[in-house]
């Protein structure tokens, strides 16, 4: 009769690791290598909607999630720049689109780990971006806007949800040249439903826009 221990044995020592993540879509993201076909809109959604920002330390009742800041960066880039369009608002929307797979990793813990994260990060955007039809590599213009409009959302964050003085704030993201009036519905951190919904609308608006 077989050890029934036996069944519980891990795997080899030359058995590779697994690296891939299922999804509520029934799609499997590998890691290391991932395909745009593997890539749904829908599984972006629920998974940003569901990660915090700043390690959950923020006030209110919800969390403020990476949907919401995703939400608030498209909104800002598009009043930095309006004359922007599909693929550029598109970018806008997914440029943290890896973080429903990896989670958000506050800045310092990136710069412990160093390149390894960004590795995998930029692999899975790129199967991202190419899933929804936009360069791979967008364009130094893009990213400047992106970064630009990314540093702003996190001042704002920063002062109103995370404790952050606008003295910290201003010297770890800089000034925004935008006002934060026009966005301060968009910095209450909502229900975690209510946000995945307005997150797939929003891309839905500007995909088919």
């Amino acid at each position: 009769m077989r050890d029934p221990a036996s069944r519980k044995r891990p795997a080899g020592k030359d058995a590779a690791p697994r690296a891939w993540q299922r999804m509520l879509s029934g799609r499997r993201l590998d890691l290391l290598d991932p395909s745009p076909l593997d890539v749904e809109i829908e599984d972006i959604a629920h998974g940003l909607s569901r990660v915090a920002r700043w390690n959950g330390q923020t006030l209110g009742p919800h969390i403020f999630s990476v949907a919401q800041h995703s939400l608030l960066v498209e909104k800002i880039a598009g009043e930095l720049d309006p004359a922007i369009g599909r693929a550029e608002r598109l970018f806008m929307l997914l440029h943290d689109a890896p973080e429903y797979v990896i989670g958000d990793m506050i800045s310092p813990f990136k710069a412990v780990i160093g390149d390894a994260y960004k590795s995998v990060e930029n692999r899975i955007l790129g199967a991202i971006l190419l899933r929804f039809s936009l360069p791979a590599t967008p364009s130094p213009t893009v990213l400047k806007l992106s970064k630009q409009a990314d540093r702003a959302a996190a001042f704002f964050e920063a002062v109103n949800l995370a404790g952050f003085t606008r003295g910290e704030a201003e010297r770890i993201f800089g000034r925004p040249a935008i006002s934060p009036q026009a966005f301060t519905d968009d910095i209450a951190p909502a229900a975690i439903e209510a946000t995945q919904a307005r997150f797939l609308a929003r891309f839905h608006a500007i995909d088919q826009g």
